[in-house]
């Protein structure tokens, strides 16, 4: 009885927490527009959801000879093998058959062999009813294509939307798809939502409740936080979202939390699939910040931040962000998650409690909208931060979307003519008034200005200190401050020969253009340019929401203009015209170390992992540089922030070279006599050294851990903070020292380095992690200096290339003695294991992985050898 009892609990429960029929019906539009442009036949996609047919677009088409191109090359989708393109402008007229709030329209733009992006620029315009609106200016769509989407406010229920593509002078437009149809009531603006959309910024409470609801907007970011790429198959309008790694930079403990619950939505109140589908719920970053981080970590920021790229003063946008609390992730924080999230650098919500608001019933799934105005300077910011109460943060997914400029909407159709006269004449008489005005003013300001000019004064002898708004010769960096007030204890004289004209790094750039984005950090973005001379070179402009301002923009000129080394990044100059801070350096075409052992970046250099050789000699070459740094320089510069995306890859002859970048948190180093410098805590979380975070007490010491930690990382190719993992092996350092210590060396190793060319030495790897174990000690004076770790890493490559196998006695003996430094033992050969190793997840490691190398068996022999 108690077993039927409690099958009919079950039974109710499933029933009540069952999403409702209408939650589960397809999307199913009353009129849907799909043109596969330039096709001579239908193009069907049954694996959409639901499955679509793109139709030829000659019936909507004017002038009916605009061009047809074709492209004989393989396309990654049927629908780009065809476009419509023409140096003269054409257009498309579709009728909207029923009326509705919004109208999507998607553009696609895949260049063809002949229509490259290189000679396509050109505006696209919509008109629908009373109004026009201009969607795109000047644009060029990148080489590897492009999707715009555009929401447009419904004009009537008998209205044509007229779609026009106008090349601009000596170029051509061009599209390969085109998608039109009604947006479903509860996508946009959602009033009857519990949680509606709340305004940020002060320009934004005053208009944005009232009038941004009824203006068009373009999608700018569709991001799956936490999560893969969701295409169309998956999404039931048809979207993709995107992962959120190349925007995410600021926070610690993100991970990705996977959940196999069916998220719950709320049709009555517009929660739908419509608005984000199941598997953008089903996955979410997640950090538990706790009150004793943040007491003990000072100067550390535990917020979890998002950043876009965001033309300073371009008006407003909407900023969504999707929210799905699973009861496993609550227990995980054992009190309700209460966090603060910020919007464009202010407080959007503050103590959020998604326990209360989310959790009506388990699971369920819903969204904040907030209407928040482009920053004046800088990017565009999302975080999710801890409360003043209690406990972690979750974020799933993230839309933003760009509002339409309101001057670029014409609603002179329908106006009387005399009407629009009057207005015209009314505007050039008041702009006539303006110029004059003004000009009086300039005529009267040089007046006032002769007659009050002082005599000449005899020159000073010292220079006024620096300021990124000023022109001149020459600069004094005094000792500059950083944020915490602490000194750099750098003082130099630089020469403007380093200065590189604000125009110039325009046209280098193509006017900061997105084409050219390369990466977004802590200072600002990075792009990828040519100088006049035809010089390749990253520029890094900096934002004036970036938590490394001034100090860290003066700190870097200084220490790259004073030295020069084959492994360290070398600045190309500066720019400070107009209240900007620019930094022109060299530009390493492999991108990030972090990029090539995990692919965070996305780099086409990741088809195949870096050979054991190869990290070595990264490893060697990132040591000689800041064994320069430590040593080589009439100063002792600790660099602070080693880290693997602070070392870039270039090429030699072939021959990857690797080079310490980033100095903005470099700090002089004790004097002669003196054992550290006392300073604020700065670092990532991760690579910091435990007795300088305790301790406020920096030497070089410190950069000798952080490396270690990279070491570490270079071997295991997995990030250096990973809470999806097991508690004991959330922290690399802690994991690799561990395994090490138990002879577990093989489970912890990239299996993928022994798959490429020249295998893998067992001593040789031995002898590394031994390295990196040294530069990982709980105290400095048990480290190495960095030239110790740079000679040791030298013989593990000579160990490599020349498979050295020998005896514990034979190393111990005159080898050990004129070529070893005191301590440094290469440990015995061992017999090869004839068993394969598996690792926790049941993955053989051994033999199974790699037909010709033992090493990772050996090393794996129960600690044998050690």
């Amino acid at each position: 009885m108690a077993v039927v009892l409690l099958a009919l609990l079950l039974l109710a429960a499933t029933l009540l927490l069952a999403p409702s029929p209408a939650a589960l019906a397809a999307f199913s539009p009353s009129f849907e527009c799909f043109l596969a442009c330039g096709a001579a036949d239908n193009l069907s996609f049954p694996s959409d959801s639901p499955a679509r047919v793109f139709v030829p677009d000659a019936a909507f088409l004017s002038p009916a000879t605009t061009p047809a191109l074709a492209s004989s090359q393989a396309s990654s989708s049927a629908l780009y093998a065809a476009a419509r393109g023409s140096s003269s402008e054409f257009s498309y007229s579709i009728p909207c058959s029923s009326p509705a709030t919004f109208l999507v329209l998607r553009l696609h733009f895949f260049p063809l062999p002949a229509t490259p992006s290189s000679s396509a620029r050109f505006a696209v315009s919509v008109r629908h009813g009373a109004y026009a609106l201009t969607l795109l200016q000047s644009f060029s769509p990148p080489p590897a294509g492009v999707v715009k989407e555009f929401f447009l406010p419904d004009a009537g229920s008998n209205g044509e939307l007229r779609v026009t593509f106008a090349p601009a002078s000596g170029s051509s437009a061009f599209v390969n798809a085109l998608e039109l149809f009604p947006a479903p009531p509860e996508l946009l603006w959602n009033e009857n939502s519990p949680y509606p959309y709340t305004p940020v910024g002060t320009a934004a409470d005053n208009n944005a409740t009232a009038t941004w609801p009824q203006q068009a907007l373009e999608t700018l970011h569709r991001l799956n936080v936490g999560g893969p790429t969701v295409n169309s198959t998956l999404d039931t309008l048809w979207r993709t979202w995107l992962p959120d790694d190349a925007f995410l930079y600021g926070g610690i403990a993100q991970t990705t939390v996977g959940s196999s619950i069916t998220p719950v939505f709320d049709p009555d109140n517009g929660y739908t699939r419509e608005v984000a589908p199941d598997v953008v719920y089903k996955t979410q970053r997640f950090a538990n910040v706790t009150d004793y981080m943040l007491a003990t970590n000072p100067g550390i920021s535990f917020n979890v931040t998002w950043t876009f790229p965001a033309v300073p003063g371009s008006g407003g946008y909407l900023v969504r962000l999707h929210f799905c609390d699973y009861d496993m992730v609550s227990s995980v924080v054992g009190v309700g998650i209460v966090f603060d999230v910020y919007v464009a650098q202010a407080v959007a919500a503050r103590d959020l409690k998604l326990a209360e608001l989310g959790k009506r019933v388990p699971s369920q799934a819903f969204y904040f909208d907030y209407a928040a105005m482009a920053p004046s300077a800088g990017n565009l910011t999302v975080s999710i931060g801890k409360a003043r109460s209690t406990g972690g943060m979750i974020l799933n997914g993230l839309e933003i979307m760009k509002l339409l400029p309101l001057s670029a909407v014409s609603s002179h159709e329908g106006m009387p003519k005399r009407t629009i006269v009057i207005a015209a004449l009314a505007s050039v008489l008041g702009a006539a008034v303006l110029a004059c005005s003004v000009l009086c003013l300039v005529v009267l300001m040089r007046r006032r200005k002769r007659r009050m000019r002082p005599a000449p004064e005899k020159a000073s002898t010292t220079m006024p200190p620096w300021s990124p708004f000023r022109g001149g010769s020459s600069w004094v960096v005094d000792q500059s401050t950083d944020h915490s007030g602490e000194g750099t204890g750098m003082q130099r004289v630089i020469s403007t020969k380093l200065h590189i004209s604000l125009s110039e790094i325009r046209a280098a750039t193509e006017g900061f253009h997105e084409r050219n984005l390369i990466g977004v950090g802590g200072f600002g973005n990075v792009y990828k340019g040519a100088l006049h001379d035809g010089t390749p070179v990253a520029v890094k402009r900096a934002m004036r929401a970036s938590k490394q301002g001034l100090p860290e923009f003066q700190t870097e000129i200084v220490v790259l203009s004073g030295i020069r080394h084959r492994h360290l990044v070398s600045l190309i100059g500066y720019c400070d015209d107009q209240a900007e801070m620019i930094l022109v350096y060299e530009y390493m075409e492999h991108g990030t170390l972090r990029s090539h052992l995990y692919g965070f970046d996305d780099d086409d250099d990741n088809s195949e992992p870096l050979s054991w050789k190869q990290r070595l000699e990264i490893c060697i070459g990132a040591a000689r540089g800041l064994h320069y740094l430590h040593t080589g320089y009439s100063e002792n510069i600790i660099h602070r922030d080693i880290k693997s995306t602070n070392i870039l890859l270039g090429s030699e002859d072939g021959v990857l070279v690797a080079k310490v970048a980033d100095f903005g948190l470099s700090r002089i180093g004790p004097s002669f006599g003196e054992t550290h410098v006392s300073t604020a805590v700065k670092g990532s979380f991760g690579y910091l050294d435990p007795e300088y975070f305790k301790t406020q007490q920096l030497t070089d010491r410190s950069d000798v851990y952080s490396f270690g930690v990279v070491l570490f990382e270079m071997l295991c190719a997995r990030p250096v903070i990973d809470q999806s993992l097991d508690r004991d092996q959330i922290n690399i350092a802690e994991w690799a020292v561990r395994m090490h210590g138990q002879g577990q060396l093989g489970k912890i190793v990239d299996p993928r380095m022994a798959m490429a060319a020249g295998g893998v030495d067992e001593n040789s790897l031995r002898k590394f992690a031994e390295t990196a174990e040294k530069c990982l000690a709980d105290y400095g004076v048990d480290r190495p200096s960095m030239g110790d770790v740079l000679w040791n890493l030298e013989y593990c490559l000579q160990l490599q290339e020349t498979h050295v196998s020998r005896d514990a006695f034979e190393d111990s003996g005159a080898v050990t003695a004129t070529r070893l430094p005191a301590g440094v033992v290469v440990p015995r050969w061992v017999p090869a294991s004839t068993m394969d190793d598996v690792d926790d997840t049941g993955m053989s490691i051994g033999m199974s992985v790699v037909a010709d190398s033992k090493v990772f068996s050996q090393l794996s022999a129960g600690g044998e050898g050690r």
